[in-house]
């Protein structure tokens, strides 16, 4: 009986150390294998690791990108107060992850990123006014994802800095939002001007070549008086003219004289 009693318990603890021996490191992790007290200079990779039971641990460090929202406060370079909104895009390089974890305690986003954000938000924000932050946003986000990658180095992959919301006081938005809407009016009444500037010009043109057309027919017909025959040749519908106009070869008025209406019939005076 005591026999028994000690093979069971002796399976139960080789089932228990072999489980033990074991550790499965997830997909998009590296496993840091932690001694002793001592951290291995190899990380594990992903799948099934064998590690010494109740003497060696491993820590699963992930690999794929990871998202983290923040705040930055911060003031600008006319002394506003600006608080930025923002999600950071990172990952940390594999063959990193054995030093993070040595130098760096607990989350490397706490520990490392976030008070680069922080320092970077407010070296970049300092340099601009309120208003140029709002309409430069792009510009913003890369300056401040520029300073930082430099900071960071190749410790983390900075992947990308995005700006969600840029918080200003009630007083600044109104008067930032009154300037656009007055920038706006003076653009539609620019407009307006413009339009009625380039309407203007096109009627001048069109005066002035009509005034020219009329100009050139009138020094072609002073030049060419056939031309008006001519004219008047090709505009004759067909019907005979109701009038004539003789001239006087002395350079008398020219007199118009009816065709085909008879005169009427001489009148005798009364008695």
């Amino acid at each position: 009986m005591v026999i028994l009693i000690f093979g069971a318990v002796l399976l139960l603890v080789l089932i228990t150390m072999a489980f033990a021996a074991i550790h499965i490191v997830p997909p998009g992790h590296r496993g840091v294998s932690v001694r002793m007290g001592k951290v291995d200079p190899l990380f594990r990779g992903e799948g099934m690791a064998v590690i010494t039971p109740f003497v060696e641990s491993v820590v699963d460090i992930p690999v794929k990108q990871i998202t983290q929202s923040g705040l930055a406060p911060s003031f600008s370079s006319d002394l506003q107060t600006v608080t930025v909104n923002y999600d950071v895009l990172y990952r940390l390089p594999e063959t990193k992850v054995v030093e993070l974890y040595r130098d760096y305690s607990g989350d490397p986003y706490s520990s490392l990123i976030a008070p680069r954000i922080q320092e970077s938000v407010k070296k970049v924000t300092a340099k601009m006014r309120a208003e140029d932050l709002v309409k430069r946003r792009e510009d913003f986000k890369l300056e401040v994802l520029g300073e930082l990658r430099e900071s960071l180095g190749e410790l983390l992959q900075i992947t990308d800095f995005v700006v969600t919301n840029l918080d200003l006081s009630a007083q600044l938005e109104e008067a930032i939002e009154r300037k656009v809407v007055a920038e706006q009016d003076a653009l539609a009444a620019k407009f307006v001007l413009d339009k009625a500037r380039t309407q203007g010009e096109i009627k001048i043109v069109e005066a002035e070549a009509e005034a020219k057309a009329v100009r050139i027919k009138g020094e072609a017909i002073k030049s060419s008086p056939e031309v008006i025959s001519l004219e008047i040749a090709q505009r004759w519908n067909g019907v005979a003219p109701q009038a004539v106009s003789v001239g006087s070869e002395s350079g008398g008025a020219n007199i118009l004289l009816p065709i085909g209406v008879p005169a009427p019939a001489p009148t005798r005076p009364a008695r």
